[in-house]
């Protein structure tokens, strides 16, 4: 997958913000790309699966994970994810409905 699509990602993430230096876990521009790049889903029978949750970073997501805010936030955040705080989040706070604590975890359609 990095073959395929680290370049592309790198030109995006320059052109989404041409002042990027790093992000707020200190990725510059090349790495953190490369790390989208090789994102996996990751299945484990231990241990935390988050998106991003202070500590732990892309080890799985689960349906309460912000991806999106998160995104925005390494992506125009900055060093201390400070920078462009117009840009750093959606806006939206959860989800419209609770997810249910059996399969399929999500509400149904409307």
């Amino acid at each position: 997958m990095q073959a395929a699509f680290q370049d592309k990602f790198e030109t995006k993430l320059l052109a989404l913000n041409p002042g990027y230096t790093e992000n707020a876990l200190g990725l510059d521009a090349t790495t953190f790309t490369t790390v989208l790049s090789n994102d996996v889903l990751w299945v484990a029978k231990t241990g935390i699966t988050t998106y991003f949750n202070g500590t732990e970073i892309l080890t799985g997501r689960t349906l309460s994970d912000d991806v999106i805010d998160v995104s925005l936030l390494l992506i125009f955040g900055g060093p201390d994810g400070s920078q462009n705080p117009g840009l750093t989040s959606d806006g939206v706070p959860s989800n419209d409905v609770a997810f249910s604590s059996s399969f399929p975890y999500l509400a149904g359609p409307f």
